[in-house]
């Protein structure tokens, strides 16, 4: 991408037509993210606007040199910052007002926002997504603020209500729901911030191994083959009605699969399901029919949508298809040791994480060549034991649950591509990192996880669901930094008066003589060392 700023004035001093053609077009490229600037120098005068070469014998004042950045037109300013990531933005943001009004609305916040978590869906809200008026900006930097919450403290929170094993949990943040299920075929649905239960379904006759859900419906499917769905009530504060009491009919059943469904998934206009039959298949969400089908050449464990793609585990490999044409792009063979039997992808659809029977996790890129696509290796951990059964993805948290009752949380934050430019350093593929962090308090198999921006909800053999909550490292921390700011300024408060008296006693700095008194590498024959070697020949 090139812009071209010309000059047609004709009041330029005396230069050759190799010079008028050299300062009259200044060519600013754009590639690879990267700011390209010829080293063509010119002068303003700002009484007559002209531009004068460097090389022309007309004087100009140091007052005349007052050409910066902010002299450019302000979309080719907006495109400059476009090239920049977060951290690169908010620090152009503090150089000057007229930067600060620029880099702060500008668009790439949105961008930043969606690369990582999606764009908000508040229950309630307008279209937009937002719930206030604040801007992009603000909503970007509380986010990333929450994001660091799992390294802090955290309360448990459990819930009893399942008779058997819980087989599968699904977080709905946005309306701050969560729901459950397991071998006792029940769909529970929980609050969120009271940990009560709001309501419960009928027995459905299977154990229930897959749930999904957003604002506008909410799928179960399990050994049967059946499909269960409800869709949302109008002015129904839970949103679901699953037990029935409602007179209007929410709840009707789908079914195409010939074996027991694994893994359910959603997006704006269809329903992905994933089954034993070696199938994966998807409905279109207003007529409820198949309108696909992929066959795989296994069992299918689990399945990841984004777009026009569709990432599936079938076996130990691990496919990526072209949902348009039905047909996969490529695959990824033997990802795991045994059976690849969990499965979870980045808000961007670029990278891939996969858990196997061997108890790893590995970190995998998609790149797109035109119509090539290729898939590499980036980094790979061993936090288990036992079988990781599930994975879930909130950035920049990677999280798993194992068979060995464990916890891992993963921070792949240095490890994503989350700008515009792409980065030089890469993980080894031999490489094996270790987790962040490691949740204990399971005495048996963890089905199931699945994470919010501030909450972690997991279930297992033991029929019990517990969510750990982590808004109190939030408060901590902002309390944290509240006192480390106030001493701060008390510090510099008592500096400040400490000073302002020995500047009118007219006595010196006490901490500057003591300094000078006692250099750090200076003489140790002093008083303080003789005392403590005659102590030492003391007790001997």
């Amino acid at each position: 991408m090139a812009f071209e700023v010309v000059n047609n004035s004709s009041n330029i001093g005396e230069t050759s037509n190799e010079q008028r053609s050299e300062s009259d077009t200044l060519n600013l490229r754009i590639e690879n993210g990267s700011v390209e600037i010829p080293s063509v120098k010119l002068s303003c005068q700002q009484k007559k606007g002209t531009l004068v070469p460097s090389g022309s014998k007309q004087l100009l004042s140091d007052k005349d040199l007052s050409t910066t950045i902010i002299d450019l037109p302000q979309a080719l300013i907006s495109e400059i910052l476009n090239c920049l990531d977060p951290k690169e933005l908010g620090l152009v943001s503090c150089v000057s007002t007229f930067l600060h009004r620029l880099a702060s609305e500008h668009h790439a916040w949105k961008e930043f926002y969606r690369e990582r978590w999606g764009l908000p869906v508040v229950f309630g809200a307008t279209s937009s997504g937002l719930s206030d008026e604040r801007s992009w900006k603000e909503l970007f930097a509380e986010r990333e603020f929450r994001s660091r919450n799992f390294l802090g403290r955290f309360s448990i929170d459990t819930l009893y209500g399942h008779t058997e094993a819980v087989r599968i949990v699904f977080l709905l943040a946005s309306a701050k729901l969560v729901f459950t299920s397991g071998y006792d075929s029940i769909v529970r649905m929980w609050d969120m911030e009271e940990g009560l239960s709001i309501a419960a379904s009928k027995p459905l006759g299977c154990t229930i191994k897959a749930l999904a859900a957003d604002t506008k419906l909410l799928v179960a499917a399990g050994t049967d083959g059946f499909i269960h769905c409800w869709k949302s009530l109008d002015g129904l504060r839970n949103l679901f009605d699953l037990t029935g009491f409602q007179k209007e009919k929410t709840d009707f059943r789908l079914w195409g699969h010939e074996g027991p469904i694994t893994s359910l998934a959603l997006d704006m206009t269809s329903i992905f399901s994933g089954s034993w039959d070696m199938s994966v298949r998807i409905w279109d969400r207003s007529s409820m029919k198949c309108v696909k089908t992929l066959r795989h050449s296994d069992w299918v464990w689990g399945l990841a949508p984004h777009e026009t793609s569709l990432a599936s585990t079938s076996g130990s490999d691990v496919y990526i298809w072209d949902i348009d044409r039905e047909t996969p792009l490529t695959i990824i063979p033997d990802a795991h040791e045994g059976t690849t039997y969990s499965l979870a992808r980045s808000h961007t659809g670029d990278f891939l994480f996969t858990g196997g029977e061997d108890g790893g996790i590995k970190m995998f890129e998609i790149r797109r060549y035109g119509s090539e696509t290729s898939v590499v290796l980036i980094s790979q951990w061993m936090p288990h034991t036992s079988p990781v059964y599930s994975l879930s993805f909130e950035f920049p948290w990677l999280v798993s649950a194992s068979g060995d009752g464990k916890l891992a949380l993963i921070d792949v934050r240095k490890l994503l591509k989350t700008n515009r430019r792409a980065y030089s350093r890469r993980i080894s593929s031999s490489t094996v990192e270790p987790p962040q962090r490691m949740l204990h308090g399971f005495g048996s198999n963890l089905f199931s996880v699945d994470v919010g921006c501030d909450r972690i909800v997991c279930g297992g053999e033991e029929g019990i669901v517990r969510v750990w909550n982590f808004t109190q490292a939030l408060e901590i921390e902002r309390r944290a930094r509240a006192l480390k700011g106030m001493r701060l300024e008390n510090r510099m408060r008592r500096r400040r008066m400490q000073m302002e008296m020995n500047a009118k006693s007219g006595r010196p700095d006490q901490c500057s003589v003591a300094a000078h008194k006692n250099p750090i590498n200076g003489d140790r024959n002093r008083a303080w060392h003789s005392k403590r070697r005659a102590s030492g020949k003391a007790k001997a």
